[in-house]
């Protein structure tokens, strides 16, 4: 490969000052996701309250209503990946092709692996948020429109949305959440330890 040929690398070989700059700055940005994985309650109130000051933008400025239905079918795009399982049991035709939700009381206990993890949900959630605030600073993205058109349909198409989701975790019979489900405990070791 003749020099200079790979991304961030400058004309003798060595990378290129912006390179390392963007190279520095993507590590430090995986460091923060990194070090807020455990604290869910924290990301989320951040991603509220991120939804307000948008929100509040939004209101004030009277305008952006396409911006703000785009983030609202984003979404709720989201939220449906979040509520399906990884695997769709609708599509799977042979029984032994992989792992299959319970629908009896007596089978084996499979934990349900959601297609969208709860910090990828997050963190897309958050990016959108981001995304549609800078689009609000640029009147190209101002489409004139009469919004409570808009706000019907993304009604009607949440509504029609969930009412699918919902026959289909009934047909299937699983739940996505773990509250109320029954948490199974092994036996306590009561075994002693002997001291040589």
């Amino acid at each position: 490969m003749p020099e200079g040929d790979s991304a961030g690398e400058s004309i003798h070989g060595r990378p290129s000052a912006i390179g390392n700059f963007f190279k520095r700055l993507g590590q430090v940005y995986q460091s923060w996701l990194d070090k807020s994985t455990p604290f869910s309650a924290v990301r989320w109130a951040v991603t509220v309250i991120l939804t307000a000051i948008y929100m509040l933008r939004v209101y004030i400025l009277q305008g952006w209503y396409i911006v703000t239905y785009a983030l609202g079918i984003y979404h709720l795009n989201l939220f449906i990946a979040f509520l399906s399982p990884k695997v769709d049991p609708s599509l799977l035709d042979d029984p032994d092709e992989g792992p299959e939700l319970p629908t009896k009381q007596n089978e084996e206990f499979r934990p349900f692996i959601r297609r969208l993890p709860e910090f990828k949900f997050w963190h897309s959630a958050t990016k959108g948020i981001i995304i549609a605030m800078i689009c609000t600073f640029f009147e190209a993205f101002n489409v004139p429109v009469f919004w409570p058109i808009l706000v019907m349909y993304f009604i009607m198409l949440f509504c029609i949305t969930m009412k699918r989701q919902i026959k289909h975790m009934i047909k299937y019979r699983y739940l996505p959440f773990t509250h109320g489900k029954r948490t199974y405990r092994g036996k306590e070791d009561t075994a002693k330890t002997f001291a040589s």
